[in-house]
């Protein structure tokens, strides 16, 4: 059932719909097997750079699409509902262009941007490690000065992309002045010395590589490097806002879908002479996964319309992921339940929403992490 939704603009209406046309074609034939032969969907990327559809919120000079953030995300619930991996995939691709669109010169902005926004260059993310997940700021992966350029060794963990990707936005200890000792960086996929380990075996998103990333004396010129020394961890947490709208969107999208498919069971499966949905006890578990996907979609656009009016939103998008993320988990497992036995098979969708949506209440920031976020706001 095709979600009801009031555009900022007669724009913005028209990409929702290009939206669901290039996902249903494009992306919803696919999902599942890719998703059972764990394929990355490089070509998927480059369908949406294609349509304009990876670059929306960013400037029109470089290539974007300029639109508010409110459209883009409603777009990446669109990508979602049809293909969690790739939203997933589009939301990070869109964290690594957010900081090179507000943090680099103009002279990287013009040598990078372009074919970021376009979706010829596929980015990747690098901030956690095997020990500094929630924590970032006890990062031991160093570059050090070596030159006109820096060196860098070390490991980076859980980072969507690892292999595929054409460069990586990668935060790296430049000193041991704790926080204030990390400086970000692009490094080039190609760069020699860096290397992905095998994949992750996850529980879900299996189409979403997601490995560690090697650096072994991989050489990064200053050009690489943005913004100055020291600013890195400040530069991660402004992106972290924005990805988790990203996030946030896209457990939305998961869950319209898991409720779609429950709803559409319920309509034509029978018991005791009646549509299971006409049963009260089955009908009031659909209308609490209504209210719950509703409920959530207007969390992520109030932070989003926030941003878009230039004020403070970091407590707001935390609340976004936090309740986006948790209804999702909620409806997907309740759309299971839906479907009794069936739900519990791969013959149908629903099981694959609940491993999926799983995984949304842990990155970007564990929910445990956004109550620590937002309980710090309220204490200011």
């Amino acid at each position: 059932m095709a979600v009801q939704r009031l555009m900022p603009t007669e724009e913005g209406a028209d990409l929702i719909a290009l939206t669901r046309e290039i996902a249903d074609k494009e992306l919803l034939p696919k999902a599942a097997r890719y998703e059972r032969e764990e394929r990355f969907p490089r070509e998927a990327f480059t369908a949406l750079g294609e349509a304009g559809l990876l670059g929306l919120p960013f400037a029109e000079e470089h290539g974007g699409g300029g639109q508010p953030y409110e459209v883009y995300l409603q777009v990446l619930e669109e990508i979602a509902a049809r293909w969690a991996a790739v939203a997933i995939g589009t939301s990070v691709h869109a964290l690594t262009c957010g900081i090179a669109s507000m943090f680099s010169t103009d002279e990287q902005r013009e040598a990078w941007l372009p074919d970021m926004l376009g979706g010829r260059t596929l980015g990747a993310y690098c901030l956690s490690e095997p020990h500094a997940g929630s924590d970032p700021a006890a990062m031991i992966a160093r570059a050090t000065r070596d030159g006109d350029g820096y060196l860098a060794n070390g490991a980076k963990a859980w980072i969507t992309h690892g292999g595929h990707a054409d460069y990586y936005i990668t935060m790296l200890r430049t000193s041991d002045d704790g926080g204030r000792g990390i400086t970000c960086f692009n490094v080039p996929g190609d760069a020699p010395g860096l290397s992905a380990d095998k994949p992750e075996d996850k529980m879900g998103l299996m189409s979403s590589t997601t490995t560690t990333m090697r650096f072994d004396n991989v050489r990064i010129e200053t050009g690489q490097r943005i913004g100055e020394e020291g600013q890195g961890l400040p530069i991660a947490l402004a992106g972290l806002d924005s990805g988790r709208l990203g996030i946030a969107a896209c457990a939305v999208g998961v869950a319209q879908a898991a409720l779609d498919n429950a709803v559409a069971y319920a309509k034509e499966r029978t018991t005791f002479g009646r549509k299971i949905i006409d049963h009260q006890g089955l009908g009031f578990l659909l209308a609490d996964m209504e209210a719950a996907v509703s409920s959530a979609r207007a969390t992520y656009l109030h932070a989003a319309r926030l941003k878009d009016a230039g004020r403070p939103f970091s407590k707001e998008a935390s609340v976004a992921k936090l309740i986006c993320t948790d209804n999702a988990m909620r409806v997907t497992t309740d759309a299971v339940q839906v479907l009794g036995g069936a739900g519990y098979t791969k013959d149908f969708p629903v099981e694959r929403f609940m491993r999926e949506v799983k995984v949304m209440q842990i990155f970007e920031g564990t929910n445990q992490i956004q109550r620590l976020v937002i309980s710090r706001h309220l204490a200011k």
